[in-house]
């Protein structure tokens, strides 16, 4: 079905290639099937490891960076590819046991392009999961994760930040789950990340997100916010390279020793009703708080001016909730159902 970064090609210790889809070319005829843009991969696991199942180097972990984009789904985020080409360079494999896969930029498209959606098909990766396999590249992409690289993982690690349009207080993340065992491990995995906040979160829409996949699978899923504005920086890659080191740490994979915070672990806890302040107008935002503030429900977080006509009084919204402001909407200019704000509650 696929070819690439197959099963095979995962047998050998520190293999760098390329994802690809075998499908006609339709500009060609006999053509080598659709690239997909070259999708960058690495695998590494030890060589005492290859072909034999013994203790502890019998399962199939993978790492990756988050989207686009997130850099896993997005185009627009970029502590996880940082974070997971900086380990391409420096991980020792003699220390391995089991296997890690590391896709920098999972919907490498967008990646190049910027975008939160693939030129291609102007799809977002992280919104139509499990994917199809005669779809357009996008759905093959999200495919080929759902059948040939989530199967062989135990683990995953989705590092996102918020992109062009959000900034967020740098934290770890795990969801409510059905199964409570599966949640306890994800949860472990959360904490041993070690960012500066972690959060039980509560997603806008899970529906045919990468992270329901993946936990619908029974894997462990940890995902991240590690800062935002389409943009890094030194301390969010920081995080980011900790966070990977941690967490291979923790599920046995890396035989070292874990990197501790500097500071102590802030939870938040997203519970509550009303954690997402959407606008409700489009106009110039002027934000009245700042990520980390603490606010009373009813304090104000921001105003909305209009920017077709002067001289009228800005719209003000207020805190539905107590807590910390988690996120923000990071350009000026913002639209009816954009996110304005993420308030959560320290524990």
């Amino acid at each position: 079905k696929y070819a690439g970064l197959s099963e095979q090609m995962l047998n050998d210790s520190g293999v760098n290639g390329t994802d690809r889809s075998d499908r006609n070319a339709d500009a060609v005829a006999y053509g080598d099937g659709v690239w997909l843009d070259r999708l960058p991969a690495v695998s590494f696991q030890p060589l005492a490891a290859l072909g034999v199942a013994v203790a502890g180097q019998d399962s199939f972990q993978r790492l990756r960076a988050g989207r686009g984009l997130e850099c896993v789904a997005d185009g627009e985020e970029y502590e996880g590819p940082i974070a997971l080409n900086d380990l391409c360079n420096r991980i020792d494999v003699t220390k391995i046991d089991g296997r890690v896969i590391i896709i920098p930029a999972m919907n490498y498209p967008a990646f190049q392009a910027a975008p939160r959606v693939s030129p291609i098909d102007n799809l977002n990766m992280n919104r139509i999961f499990p994917g199809k396999a005669k779809g357009s590249v996008t759905e093959v992409i999200a495919d080929y994760f759902s059948t040939v690289l989530l199967p062989m993982s135990d683990y995953v690690l989705d590092i996102h930040s918020g992109g062009k349009t959000l900034d967020f207080l740098p934290f770890a993340a795990y969801h409510e789950l059905d199964d409570k065992n599966q949640q306890a491990k994800c949860e472990a995995a959360t904490r041993a990340f070690a960012a500066p906040y972690f959060v039980s979160l509560i997603e806008i829409d899970a529906a045919s997100m990468y992270d329901t996949q993946a936990e619908s699978m029974g894997k462990i899923f940890v995902s991240t916010e590690l800062g935002g504005g389409g943009t890094s920086t030194p301390r969010t890659i920081d995080i980011a390279k900790r966070g990977v080191h941690n967490l291979l740490v923790h599920a046995g994979i890396l035989r070292d020793e874990p990197i501790q915070s500097e500071t102590p672990m802030v939870q938040l806890d997203m519970q509550q009703d009303n954690a997402y302040v959407f606008s409700q107008h489009n106009g110039l935002l002027e934000p009245c708080v700042v990520l980390g503030d603490s606010v009373r429900k009813g304090d104000l977080i921001s105003k909305v001016y209009s920017t077709e006509r002067s001289g009228t009084s800005p719209v003000e919204y207020y805190a539905a909730s107590d807590g910390i402001i988690m996120g923000r909407y990071y350009p000026s200019l913002i639209k009816i159902g954009d996110c304005m704000n993420v308030i959560a509650r320290a524990i």
